[in-house]
C-alpha cells in the first residue's frame, strides 16, 4: 500500500475538485485499488463502489456481463477490461470506471497468459486501455504492480482533461 497511497492522494483531490465519481472493478489486484482510493479522507465524495470480479459468477452479478457480451472475447484482454470498466461505471452512475483483469501468479491463467500479465482500462471522459507484463511469478508483487499501474492509468486520464 505504501506505493499506492501517494498516487491515491494525488487522484482524490482532483476527483473532488471536479465533483467526479469513480467505480472500480478489479480482479487480480484483490481490492488493492479500491483500498488505496478509500484510504484518502473524503473518499465518500468520489468513491461510489465496485468489487472484486474474480469469477464468472461475479462477472454476471456485479457489472451484469452476460455470456452474449463475452462471445468472441475472453478475460485478461484490453477489450474485456474496457467492457468491464464501462459497465461498472454505468452500473454505479459514476463519472469514471476503472478496471483490472489478469494473472498474478505463480502460474499463468487458463487462457495462456503468463503470470504477471494484466490488462487495465479507464472509462469516462477519457478512455484508455493498457497491458502490463511484469515478467514475475511473484503473486503479491504482481498484485501491487497491477494496482499501481491501474492507478497510474487513472491519474494520466485525469491529467488529459478528464
Amino acid at each position: 500500500m505504501e506505493l499506492l497511497l501517494p498516487l491515491a492522494e494525488r487522484i482524490a483531490p482532483r476527483l473532488i475538485a471536479r465533483k467526479a465519481t469513480i467505480a472500480v472493478a478489479e480482479s487480480s489486484t484483490g481490492g488493492l485499488i479500491a483500498a488505496a482510493l478509500l484510504s484518502v479522507p473524503g473518499a465518500s465524495a468520489y468513491f461510489l463502489g465496485g468489487g472484486v470480479i474474480y469469477t464468472g459468477a461475479a462477472r454476471k452479478a456485479l457489472p451484469g456481463i452476460t455470456p452474449e457480451d463475452m462471445r468472441g472475447m475472453r478475460a485478461a484482454t484490453e477489450a474485456y477490461a474496457a467492457l468491464i470498466a464501462g459497465r461498472v461505471r454505468d452500473a454505479h452512475g459514476a463519472t469514471w470506471g476503472l478496471s483490472e483483469t489478469g494473472a498474478t501468479g505463480p502460474t499463468g491463467n487458463r487462457y495462456g497468459d503468463p503470470a504477471g500479465h494484466s490488462c487495465m482500462a479507464v472509462a469516462g471522459p477519457v478512455a484508455r486501455t493498457v497491458t502490463l507484463r511484469t515478467g514475475s511469478a511473484d503473486r503479491r508483487q504482481n498484485m501491487r504492480a497491477f494496482a499501481l499501474h491501474a492507478l497510474t492509468l487513472l491519474d494520466a486520464a485525469l491529467g488529459e482533461g478528464g
